[in-house]
Order: C-alpha cells, then sequence, then structure tokens
C-alpha cells in the first residue's frame, strides 16, 4: 500500500497512546509500520533531501499536530504520552482524525494562527491547513523539487537534442569526467571520437589510473533505439575483447534492445534521453544553481547539556 499521509496517521498515532504509558518514537514509527503493512522498501523510502525516511517523517508531524491541540504531552525527548483531552476524543470513537478535529481546541487554533502569519506573505507550496492538505511541510518542499527538477530536465533534454553533433560529443564528456570517469577533461575529450571502429565512438578511462576502460557510442537519435543497433554496439566491443560499453542516446531503447543488453556477456550500460538529463542536473552540467534553501531542525543534544 502508499505510505499514508500524516492525517491518515493522526489516529493510529492517538490511540497507540491510549494505554496511558511512554512510548519511545522509534519504536512507535515500528508499530504503526506494521499496522499499515508497509513493506522494507516503504518503510525506506527517503525524503529528496536524504534525511530522513518519508513515514517516519509523516508519523512525526502527527505527533507533533496532536501535541500542539494538546491531545499528546512529551515528558521527555524522544517519547510520548496521551493527554486527558485525547482520552477524551477518542472516548467519541472519532472515525478519523484530521486539521478540521484539531481546530476544535484552542491551542491548535493559536499553534495555526502563528503558522499563518509565518506564511501569509510565502508561495502555495506552504502547508496550508484551511485547504486541509495531507502533505506536510516536507512533503510540500519535496513535491515543489520534484515539479522544478522534471521541468529542467526536460529543458535540458531539448537543449541537448538541439545542439550539434559535436556539442553532444562534449556533453558527454563533461558528464563521464564530472561522474569520475576518464581522468582529466583533457584526456576525456581526446578519446571521444578518436576510435573510429565500427559501432564505437569513443574510448574514455573507467577510473583516473586508467586500469580498464569504457568503449562508448553517443547518438543524438531522433527514433527509438532497437536491438540491432546494441547488436552492433556489442559485436564491436567483441572485435576490441572489450568488456564494458555504455550506449548514450537522446532517445529511448526498445524493450528488446534492452533485453538484448541484459543477457549478453559484455556489460553494456543504456542511458536514454530521461537519464542523460537526470544525469546531467544531477552532476550539474549544463545547469546553474539559483538559489539555496536551508531546512534546519532542533539540536536536541544541544539542549540535552543545559
Amino acid at each position: 500500500m502508499a505510505i499514508p499521509d500524516y492525517q491518515t496517521l493522526m489516529l493510529p498515532v492517538l490511540k497507540l497512546a491510549s494505554d496511558g504509558k511512554e512510548h519511545k518514537f522509534s519504536q512507535a514509527v515500528e508499530e504503526l509500520a506494521d499496522e499499515f503493512h508497509l513493506t522494507t522498501g516503504e518503510r525506506n523510502e527517503l525524503l529528496p533531501s536524504g534525511s530522513q525516511a518519508v513515514f517516519n517523517n509523516r508519523v512525526g508531524w502527527a505527533r507533533s499536530y496532536l501535541k500542539q491541540a494538546g491531545l499528546l504531552a512529551s515528558p521527555k525527548r524522544g517519547f510520548f504520552t496521551i493527554t486527558p483531552k485525547g482520552t477524551d476524543l477518542l472516548a467519541t470513537n472519532p472515525p478519523r482524525i484530521n486539521a478540521s478535529t484539531l481546530e476544535k481546541y484552542p491551542e491548535f487554533i493559536e499553534f495555526r494562527n502563528r503558522k499563518k502569519e509565518k506564511s501569509e506573505n510565502e508561495s502555495e507550496i506552504v502547508h496550508s491547513f484551511e485547504q486541509e492538505s495531507t502533505l506536510t511541510p516536507e512533503d510540500a518542499l519535496a513535491s515543489a523539487y520534484n515539479k522544478l527538477s522534471s521541468a529542467l530536465e526536460s529543458e535540458i533534454l531539448s537543449s541537448v537534442k538541439e545542439a550539434s553533433p559535436s556539442f553532444f560529443e562534449r556533453v558527454v564528456v563533461d558528464l563521464l569526467v564530472k561522474m569520475g570517469y576518464g581522468g582529466n577533461r583533457q584526456d576525456a575529450g581526446r578519446a571521444l571520437g578518436k576510435s573510429g571502429d565500427g559501432g564505437i565512438d569513443g574510448i574514455i578511462n573507467e577510473d583516473r589510473l586508467g586500469l580498464d576502460v569504457i568503449y562508448i557510442q553517443a547518438k543524438r537519435w531522433e527514433g527509438v533505439v532497437g536491438r540491432p543497433e546494441i547488436q552492433k554496439f556489442a559485436g564491436a566491443l567483441q572485435g576490441q575483447r572489450a568488456r564494458k560499453g555504455v550506449f548514450i542516446t537522446t532517445s529511448s531503447f526498445t524493450k528488446e534492445a534492452k533485453e538484448y543488453a541484459s543477457v549478453i556477456d559484455s556489460k553494456i550500460i543504456l542511458i536514454d534521453g530521461e537519464h542523460l538529463s537526470k544525469l546531467m542536473a544531477e552532476h550539474n552540467v549544463g545547469v546553474s544553481t539559483v538559489g539555496q534553501y536551508e531546512v534546519k531542525k532542533l539540536d536536541s543534544d544541544y539542549f540535552d547539556n543545559e
């Protein structure tokens, strides 16, 4: 199943604390993950920042908002317990707890108003209780980041397709060097385009010491790349007694091409236009940084030394 949003988690978190005991947050996360039958992949899925698991983050926000409404309390760092208000709410047997439920509590309204004052001049990606969003602030940032990244990658691919063949070769060299292949830029540049053997556009060192080499096929392609082209490249590798190759194109590969590359003895990596644009964005090839936003959290260790 999909990872539940933070509002869906509010009632389960409150029910978990209904025994009146102190619950360790990390243990609560595990119990709730079991309750929702999350897979290992879903439990380990990270926010785009890589700083925290998505599910942990959403449980954390559910706990935080319940606490702001006075339904939970934190007796000590990393633990939470139910309050009399929380017990009273569970006694009504609510089918769901969400932002609208919490707005019945003055403490939460005060908290919401503080948040509203801070965000009234900010962009739409800021979390809004009025819209009853299912997104945590991190989810909203992640969504905005993914949209910006998708738009950027689309722009990159369009620009690469419009570039000249020689410039495309330069793009490939710059990317491979940024990824740690080929030694320095000058050496890599001499390697690409010098081979001339059928099906091979260039050779580049796998590491800076040149302990192994990678053969390259880099083509701006209009149509889908099929199995015959991969077979041709594989044959060229065999002719050079080569073990590794990278086939880079601005288009895409057929299913048969992918299947063929996966079963032959030579290791051939297929990089289509979509993957190429992602790698270029990730390794800062043809892109520039226009702004940075720091997301900070409380340093609990600092306050523990009080």
